[in-house]
């Protein structure tokens, strides 16, 4: 459930090559779904992944988002177990 406050920090946040051009190819800025993410809304995630996600945050599990920034474009954004990286990506690059 999204929250007002971060629910966890990001680390260092990387972007691949494919997930940078994409977001250029659609003047869409990815500080806007790193903010999402980071405050527990998941995107399109389907129940049980965001479900996942959410005990992710008490165990300390990986968290996974999922957005469509444009028609057929899809980024996901990763933060790892340890919350030490954020990385934005496009699915193929996974």
């Amino acid at each position: 459930m999204p929250t007002i406050q971060p629910r966890f920090p990001l680390g260092a946040t990387v972007i691949t090559p494919g997930a940078a051009a994409a977001f250029a190819d659609t003047n869409v800025h990815p500080a806007h779904y790193l903010q999402r993410h980071r405050h527990g809304d998941w995107g399109e995630m389907p129940p049980e992944d965001q479900a996942s996600n959410e005990e992710a945050l008490t165990e300390g599990y990986r968290l996974m988002s999922s957005y469509s920034i444009a028609p057929h474009t899809t980024i996901w954004v990763i933060t790892e177990a340890d919350r030490s990286v954020t990385t934005l990506l496009l699915p193929s690059e996974y």
